[in-house]
């Protein structure tokens, strides 16, 4: 009894203080939320920009596909530096190239995370912009491999005289959980088609296949090839001398080394730094820099023409795809309404379908095909593969009229299989037992309780080879190439963007430009259209408003979980999982 009222006191006290600290946040989030609807209102008026100025492409955080308006539960729970937008990145360099009051672009490059795609993407805009004559400079303490990729662009690369440069070359190190999951008791069944599909293998495997060595080995090396390559060429280098370099690992390195071997120009601290800047922009030494930020060029007014019978919808799918109507991701029934706006849309010429996964299910990517054939019987489709489009990404990208890729893009994988695991071995170590009353002799098929029996897995494995022939009949005839010679580069084989070109998965190499202008060409458009991006992105006010968005655990689950998040989810979600996934592994774990 004595027992009993303590809980019950402690109980209590938790419930007490409990409710103190939540009305504390409670009273925090209004107050910050008001702070930020106001700071949201204000920011929505246009930027002026003076004259001398400078573009500050302060490179910190991870780098999306874009990203909505921040909002106020965001910015108050989370720790980590906000997202940066592609789009907003690119826009940005492409208005300060148009504009005579902007001199040049100070690459401010910190500590950042994106993908080879998107940072050659970011380079061929700065390429761009140094035909204008105007001046990109660097400067870093600790340039990354990411941010030195950026930074090589420049006319004048420096550097802290005490800073490090990092150029290492790409490597591939995944997890394999096979042995964590027998202790547990835990038994994955797997069912697949493709002998390069790996998706699977940190489940059922302790180490790499030999043929996922030699694919990963494959693009890897392609992807070097195009970093060393760039870099090279903006240095007045060699490959092989990037090659040297990055075998001696500079970061080690003095900074008398990245001098004399012209990874860098010159040394300065921050402070001399900014003075030379003023230098470049006319300044006294004394003056004030004038510049702008990224976000800042956002609320510069482009020049854009109005909405009329000349416009291109560019439509993003981002994420994992998964049956459903949300918008969190690529849900096939959300992501098909918006492809039927568009072909609705009579305004809408053309779509350009700015593709970003990895897949998922292989049901919900058949719908979004089937949407895009539609589409295309209509109004001209063209696919922009973004960092990944591959498995289902591939999938839904197939049928369109022209695929645009990234020389960097990872896609192909044209493969399936289904993944069910089984906790018979975990019932039995802490002493739980099953028993089942059927009426017929399949009615328990996928329980957990028990391994699949020999009939079970029949049906399960030719269930897995109808879906792979659809996936690979969708792929032979969007592409239009033979079944038996598409077989032949399919099997789950990842590829990169070049070697998807060299062998017809993708028609070429290029970024989002470059697919609104083949986009535009289809069309007959000439020049004069307009570009308007799908699915809009909400306010924060809209984001705050919205019933279906990620509530206050789910952004700390991220913002704590970071790169683990997706994996967590993957778990969570597998009694939801379509019986067939088209997807590449969760993390390629490039680096």
């Amino acid at each position: 009894m004595k027992d009993f009222f303590k809980m019950m006191f402690a109980s209590a006290i938790g419930f007490i203080i409990a409710s103190f600290i939540f009305a504390l946040i409670s009273m925090i989030v209004v107050f910050g939320m008001v702070g930020t609807m106001a700071e949201s209102f204000v920011g929505q008026q246009s930027v002026s920009i003076q004259q001398n100025s400078v573009l500050n492409l302060r490179l910190d955080g991870v780098i999306q596909e874009r990203v909505a308006e921040s909002d106020p539960f965001t910015e108050l729970l989370s720790s980590s530096v906000a997202p940066m937008g592609l789009n907003d990145i690119v826009g940005a360099i492409r208005k300060a190239k148009n504009n005579d009051n902007i001199k040049g672009i100070y690459i401010d490059s910190r500590m950042f995370s994106a993908s080879t795609a998107t940072l050659m993407e970011i380079r061929a805009e700065l390429e761009s912009f140094k035909e204008s004559d105007k001046f990109i400079v660097a400067y870093a303490d600790n340039y990354v491999q990411s941010g030195y990729l950026l930074a090589s662009v420049a006319d004048e690369v420096v550097i802290n005289p005490h800073g490090a440069l990092d150029l290492h070359g790409l490597s591939s190190t995944p997890l394999f959980y096979k042995d964590a999951l027998d202790k547990l008791g835990v038994k994955v069944e797997l069912f697949k088609v493709g002998t390069y599909k790996s998706y699977a293998e940190p489940f059922t495997q302790t180490e790499m296949s030999d043929a996922n060595k030699e694919q990963v080995s494959s693009y890897l090396n392609d992807i070097w090839s195009v970093i060393k390559g760039s870099i090279a060429n903006s240095r007045g280098m060699s490959p092989e001398q990037i090659d040297d370099l990055a075998d001696v690992f500079p970061m080690f390195k003095k900074t008398d080394f990245l001098l004399e071997n012209n990874l860098v120009d010159k040394t300065m601290y921050e402070t001399e730094m900014k003075d030379y800047l003023r230098e470049l922009l006319g300044l006294n030494k004394d003056a004030k820099i004038p510049s702008v930020s990224v976000a800042d060029m956002k609320k510069v007014k482009s020049g854009a023409i109005k909405k009329s019978s000349n416009s291109i919808g560019l439509l993003y799918a981002v994420g994992g795809i998964t049956s459903g109507s949300g918008a969190s991701g690529i849900q096939d029934k959300y992501m098909v309404n918006q492809i039927e706006k568009l072909r609705k849309d009579k305004d809408i010429k053309a779509v350009v379908l700015r593709v970003n996964s990895g897949g998922g299910s292989a049901y919900a990517s058949e719908q979004i095909w089937k949407a895009i054939e539609e589409l295309k019987a209509e109004k001209p489709i063209v696919v922009s593969m973004g960092d990944m489009a591959a498995s289902g990404g591939y999938y839904i990208s197939c049928n369109a009229d022209k695929i645009v890729a990234s020389p960097t893009t990872i896609t192909g994988s044209i493969g399936i299989f289904g993944l069910i695991p089984n906790f018979s071995g975990t019932m039995n170590k802490i002493g739980i037992s099953a028993d089942v009353v059927k009426t017929n002799e399949l009615s328990d098929f996928g329980n957990i309780s028990r391994t699949f029996n020999e009939k079970e897995s029949a049906l399960m494995q030719e269930y897995i080879n109808n879906g792979y022939d659809l996936f690979l009949t969708r792929c032979a005839e969007g592409r239009g190439i033979p079944k038996d010679t598409l077989a032949l580069y399919a099997e789950g084989r990842v590829w990169t963007g070049t070697q998807a070109k060299e062998i017809g998965l993708v028609d070429e190499l290029g970024g989002v430009q470059e697919a609104i202008d083949i986009a535009a060409e289809l069309a007959n458009l000439g020049k004069s259209y307009a570009v308007y991006e799908y699915p809009k992105m909400k306010t924060a006010i809209e984001e705050l408003l919205n019933k279906g968005k990620e509530d206050i655990v789910a952004k700390s689950a991220k913002e704590w979980l970071g790169a683990n998040y997706d994996i967590f989810m993957m778990l969570k979600g597998t009694e939801t999982q379509d019986f067939i996934q088209a997807r590449v592994p969760y993390d390629l774990n490039i680096k």
